[in-house]
């Protein structure tokens, strides 16, 4: 399969018609494979999710991606941001593929049309800690039968204006590039390159005039209720339990969005 116009946005991208995972292939090969690197796969066996859990669906139906980032000059303390920036492309990728729909990034990666997830990004450090390789699913031609789970949607399902995979891969990758490069310019200064406040601005896990509460699921199934009220500057969701109480930063953790229940 060829990706003519995504081709021209990354430094290489390879398209593989089948491999266990397009994150594992990446990480294994990092050391040789240079800054925005892509691989696509036309189905993957062993592709994952977030925390471990399988990311399976039909050859051909999704979009499966994996991108290798080894931004030059930035911490790696400042990595916690490229998830973020990563669900952020997706989401703006999947408004503009459904412009009349209600798209939204679901802290930290996850992309939702109304409460419905249409896509997720897994991302895994490199080991010698010189970059990360952002994994993204995205459903594209599924219909309902073929989810994986009853709140999740397709491109097709919601109308999306095109279905053809290089058209989609090739906005996914300008809008990655658009955010990438201002945030490598600034150090990975998630502030001054603008990339915080476009995450805020994306984010529906976010508290909006007292509408949103969350259930936080967090390592150890804790779980912790409260409003969603801010990020902060290394990308962690800030949780306000009760009115006067301490505010909770949360780094990881399994969001439930409470506003319909």
């Amino acid at each position: 399969m060829d990706f003519p116009k995504s081709s021209h946005i990354a430094t290489h991208l390879e398209f593989v018609a089948e491999t266990g995972s397009t994150n594992a292939d990446l990480i294994a090969n990092s050391a040789n494979t240079d800054d925005f690197s892509v691989l696509v796969a036309g189905f993957q066996s062993a592709g994952r999710g977030r925390a471990g859990r399988d990311w399976v669906a039909p050859a051909g139906s999704s979009l499966f991606v994996s991108v290798l980032l080894k931004p030059t000059g930035v911490a790696a303390t400042n990595f916690s941001w490229l998830p973020l920036m990563a669900g952020l492309a997706m989401t703006k990728t999947v408004a503009a593929l459904i412009p009349d729909a209600q798209v939204g990034l679901k802290w930290p990666n996850d992309v939702l049309v109304g409460e419905k997830k249409v896509s997720g990004v897994l991302s895994e450090l490199v080991g010698d800690l010189s970059g990360v390789v952002i994994g993204a699913g995205l459903n594209v031609r599924q219909d309902k039968s073929e989810l994986p789970i009853e709140n999740a949607t397709s491109l097709r399902l919601e109308g999306a204006q095109s279905l053809e995979l290089d058209d989609i891969l090739s906005i996914y990758l300008e809008n990655l590039r658009g955010l990438y490069d201002p945030w490598v310019s600034a150090a990975g200064n998630a502030v001054a390159s603008g990339l915080r406040n476009q995450v805020i601005a994306a984010c529906s896990t976010l508290d909006h005039g007292g509408t949103n509460r969350v259930r936080v699921i967090l390592p150890g199934d804790e779980e912790l209720l409260g409003a969603a009220v801010g990020i902060d500057d290394t990308g962690r969701l800030i949780v306000q339990p009760n009115a006067g109480d301490d505010v909770v930063a949360v780094a990881a953790g399994d969001i439930v969005h409470l506003r319909h229940n």
